[in-house]
């Protein structure tokens, strides 16, 4: 009841405005989007043909796209909207994000302890209405860090058009094994310092658990199947003497001498992920997961998850399946760097870079593998709003910027079970539409400078949006 009262008090805050359809594309359609809208600037982005159009115009009633192109209809009273020297896109998408974190340098540090649920709960309202402004209409929010499903409750208000924000699949909690990553670990045990998972420790508890975070409005499943990782003496990496490693033929890899110079911690096996997978299929949804390298990632993949998060270390057998099952890496490279940025001492630094070093250079590999990307920025424990700076990272460490937003539109629409709804101009899917300045194509950092932004075809910013 205090959550709802906190909540409450941050809609009146924020004085919101009538958003769009529902995130489930269901929903009545507000008042202000009934009149039709034509959308006019110099160019327009075609996602799978891959190409800019010019002029770019996109006709919008009742929340959807009617029509898109070079020209559409003008009916009668439409009222248009003319965003001169811009380039129309679909929405952005965020397919790894944390509404209820916020920047406390070098990592999240204290606050899921510091911080009561309601409090979090404000300030994720907060970070929802920041990504909107940004460009980012539909978002995959990766687990309340603590914050239990208190992300339902800022979902449901977005959806019932009391505050701005994304569309949003959430998670609940994310899950993880006893001990294992986001458990209060080192922490007095007399204190019974809560942790920022659900935890579950074998396939029944998977199993209980997804279905717990199902009835209170998770729409997703988000599992940890890494734990610690960490830059390791050359070849000394544990997986290289492990059996499970040996029973998945995960080994020397040629051409990357440096390869196990990284060490992650598996928690899950296949079995048990296969569970997992299976009662998200069931409940018509799917498993995301934060996977550092391997074997975890061959678990995960063999298991079918929808996307490896982070991707750190794939191996070449694991991005061989990646690519055969059609299975995105998410590599949010933002939060590498921001760590990276804002270490607090030299060692630090030289710790996070040594990673980010390491991670660069196994992207690159994954990308000439042909691994199906997707763009996630894990946003929260940097500024919301900012992670376009995703795109400029992975075009400037190996994709093309047209690469790199159809990963968005295209696999990113996929992975939140949106696909025909969100990512691409076209007649029947939610008006979600952003214009920047330039061509993205050419320049990819024009995607971090969004001067107009609609979703569900209400006006959030520019074009007359108050």
């Amino acid at each position: 009841m205090k959550s709802m009262v906190y909540l409450a008090a941050a809609l009146v805050m924020l004085g919101a405005k009538p958003a769009a359809a529902s995130s489930q594309a269901g929903g009545s359609v507000p008042a202000t989007v009934a009149q039709p809208i034509v959308l006019h600037a110099a160019r327009l982005f075609e996602v799978v043909p891959g190409r800019i159009v010019s002029p770019g115009e996109v006709l919008v009633e009742g929340g959807r796209i009617e029509a898109a192109g070079t020209s559409v209809p003008h009916p009668a009273g439409a009222k248009v909207i003319d965003l001169g020297d811009m380039t129309l896109m679909p929405g952005l998408i965020d397919a790894h994000v944390h509404l209820f974190l916020h920047p406390a340098p070098p990592s999240e540090g204290m606050q899921t302890v510091d911080e009561s649920a309601p409090q979090r709960t404000i300030k994720a309202v907060l970070a929802a209405k920041s990504d909107l402004m940004a460009g980012f209409t539909s978002e995959r929010d990766m687990g309340t860090e603590g914050a239990g499903p208190a992300d339902a409750a800022v979902r449901d208000a977005i959806d019932a058009g009391d505050i701005p924000g994304p569309r949003l699949r959430i998670s609940g909690m994310a899950i993880s094994i006893l001990g294992g990553h986001e458990d209060a670990v080192g922490f007095n045990p007399e204190q019974h310092v809560l942790g920022n998972a659900d935890y579950a420790n074998d396939s029944e508890q998977l199993i209980e658990t997804i279905r717990k975070q199902h009835k209170e409005g998770a729409s997703f499943a988000k599992i940890y199947v890494t734990g610690p990782d960490r830059m390791v003496p050359a070849g000394s990496a544990p997986c290289l003497g492990d059996p499970i490693c040996k029973q998945l033929g995960i080994g020397e890899e040629p051409g990357d001498p440096g390869f196990w110079d990284f060490h992650t911690t598996y928690q899950y096996t296949e079995d048990q992920l296969k569970a997992a997978v299976n009662e998200a299929a069931r409940l018509n949804t799917n498993v995301g997961v934060h996977c550092q390298g391997e074997p975890a990632a061959r678990l995960a993949v063999e298991a079918g998850v929808s996307s490896i998060d982070h991707a750190t270390q794939l191996s070449q057998g694991t991005m061989t399946l990646m690519k055969q099952k059609d299975i995105p890496a998410v590599p949010t490279f933002v939060i590498f760097k921001y760590f990276a940025d804002h270490a607090p001492d030299s060692a630090a630094a030289r710790r996070e870079y040594a990673m980010l070093d390491y991670k660069i250079h196994e992207f690159k590999r994954q990308v000439a593998a042909g691994v199906p990307m997707a763009v996630g920025s894990d946003v929260g424990p940097f500024p919301h709003g900012t992670q376009a700076q995703e795109f400029e990272l992975m075009v400037k460490y190996g994709m093309t910027p047209l690469a790199v937003l159809q990963a968005d539109y295209l696999n990113g629409a996929r992975i939140l079970t949106w696909e025909n709804r969100v990512g691409q101009l076209k007649p029947g899917y939610l008006a979600d539409v952003v214009a920047v300045p330039g061509n993205p194509l050419q320049d990819i950092t024009r995607v971090e400078h969004v001067q107009f932004v609609m979703k569900g075809g209400v006006v959030y910013r520019g074009g007359g949006a108050e």
